[in-house]
């Protein structure tokens, strides 16, 4: 009999967590049982699985009793705190937040781009930044080909990045503006609706945020290559729902257009929509909702004699977070690793 596992899901009413739900219905992963943990805020709610009704479960040091994988998306701060405790009950996490992202002795994983990481995890899986994903599911097959030596990234990123609440919040402001009335301001330093802010996370040493330095190391840490130049401007945009990042690479051997279009529609979860005639290129509108990672507006670079541009955008609840961390516990029952 194929081996089932008892699933938790921290931080389960938020975005991610409820869209985490989904997809372990939706690819049918084997699932046992199921928890779904929670702040004290949402006790008393209810969440359906697979037909049936669970009740949300306040999150406590003693919740991970009999879990088999903990599927997390709290925030750092919480995954800090309740690690030893997931740990102490031999359950695997995997984590959605930042908190271990770094660690040398935690994987950091893309499925499409380095599973075998999985393999070497002891207790502890991360999953990326959203950002970071969504640039480097269609950059991973060209490196492979062509070796990128420099990465330029300008991302615009949805409120979903900040959210449920930031959602809301943006929401609001559109009926605001839309009555007349003042625009209120809590998530974001500015108001989002009609404006763009370039600025994602705090400021660090050097000028760049936060947000900017993960893709920066991340990528390095995901693509094994210390020696690759990223580098990154984060902007949030008034846009509820996926990530667009404008994408400019170096690569070592000279590429055409044509060739990065042929390698990219042969790439597992890349769908290449480029036909700029008729004004195919991918959007956040259409994006939302889909699994795959959409790449468009490839050109080659005219002041770079081996760069390479593309317009790369992918629903950052689904890729870039819920989806990607389903996918490595598909890995971890693929090859038998928990």
């Amino acid at each position: 009999m194929a081996k089932e596992y008892n699933i938790a899901i921290m931080g389960a009413t938020g975005a991610v967590g409820e869209i985490m739900r989904d997809i372990l219905e939706e690819r049918n992963f084997p699932v046992k049982d199921i928890k779904f943990l929670a702040s004290e805020r949402s006790k008393g709610k209810k969440m359906k699985f697979k037909g049936r009704e669970f009740p949300v479960e306040v999150l406590t040091p003693e919740s991970f009793k009999g879990i088999d994988i903990v599927l997390a998306s709290a925030g750092a701060s919480i995954s800090k705190e309740y690690a030893k405790y997931i740990l102490n009950a031999k359950a695997l996490l995997i984590d959605n937040s930042s908190a271990f992202r770094m660690e040398q002795d935690v994987p950091l994983v893309v499925p499409e781009i380095n599973p075998e990481d999985c393999r070497w995890n002891k207790g502890i899986i991360a999953n990326p930044n959203c950002t970071t994903i969504i640039m480097l599911v269609p950059l991973k097959p060209i490196h492979d080909v062509a070796k990128i030596k420099r990465i330029i990234c300008s991302s615009y990123q949805a409120a979903s990045g900040a959210g449920a609440k930031a959602m809301a919040e943006l929401e609001q402001q559109a009926r605001d503006w839309a009555a007349g009335r003042e625009i209120k301001v809590e998530k974001f330093p500015y108001q989002l609706l009609f404006n763009l802010i370039p600025h994602i996370d705090v400021f660090m040493d050097g000028g760049y945020t936060k947000e900017e330095i993960k893709v920066i190391k991340e990528t390095q840490k995901i693509m094994h290559s210390s020696e690759m130049k990223v580098t990154a401007t984060t902007v949030r945009v008034p846009v509820l729902r996926a990530h667009s990042e404008s994408v400019n690479i170096e690569t070592e051997k000279k590429l055409t257009a044509d060739e990065v279009r042929k390698i990219l529609s042969n790439a597992p979860g890349v769908t290449v929509e480029d036909d700029p005639q008729n004004k195919k290129y991918p959007m956040p509108l259409f994006v939302s909702g889909k699994d795959n990672v959409y790449v468009g507006r490839i050109r080659e670079d005219s002041s770079c004699e081996k760069g390479i541009n593309l317009w790369i955008v992918g629903d950052q609840l689904r890729k870039g977070a819920a989806l990607n961390a389903v996918q490595i516990a598909e890995i971890v029952h693929k090859e038998g690793l928990k």
